[in-house]
């Protein structure tokens, strides 16, 4: 096979237990489902896309950066605060809503906090009507219920590492 070719049909993934693969998918189910009933208990909606791949990072894959609560609460911040603040130099453009998720990529990218799902709210706010105060009240939320989830259900058996430690940690032990 040529190696060019290897390259785009390798898995980079490391192969787990199918246990953890079953616990994670069960708590993306539980969590969600949390997240989804929170809202029709307060009549919030709080099923937002990018939420569905923000559970994928915390239960699937808890030791990447952009799993780790500061990635996921800054990326979200960071990328609602660029939308709004580009929202009000001209609403609903899409060349802008493409600027946005650019300024936020780089911002997330300089401040270390990189998380992927959250690029999409900037095409959230300034592609549809949207409240933008109201959706980063509504991330807040759901984003300390999807990290919550995380902290508590990766203690149980097979169990990680969730929220991964510090270096200087690691270091000591």
């Amino acid at each position: 096979m040529h190696p060019l070719v290897h390259r785009f049909i390798a898995r980079h993934e490391p192969r787990h237990d199918w246990r953890v693969h079953a616990k994670s998918a069960a708590a993306v189910t539980l969590s969600v489902s949390l997240v989804g009933g929170l809202g029709a208990l307060t009549g919030i909606p709080l099923l937002l896309a990018p939420l569905g791949p923000t559970a994928l990072l915390i239960f699937g894959q808890p030791n990447s950066a952009g799993a780790q609560p500061i990635n996921i609460f800054a990326g979200y911040f960071i990328s609602t605060l660029v939308a709004v603040a580009a929202m009000q130099v001209m609403p609903e453009p899409w060349w802008l809503a493409a600027m946005a998720v650019g300024v936020s990529m780089m911002a997330m990218l300089v401040l270390r906090v990189t998380h992927p799902p959250a690029l999409a709210v900037p095409l959230l706010i300034l592609t549809g009507p949207v409240d933008a105060g109201r959706l980063f009240g509504v991330l807040l939320v759901a984003c300390l219920v999807l990290v919550t989830l995380g902290m508590v259900l990766h203690r149980l058996p097979p169990k990680m590492r969730y929220p991964l430690p510090l270096a200087e940690e690691i270091e000591k032990s």
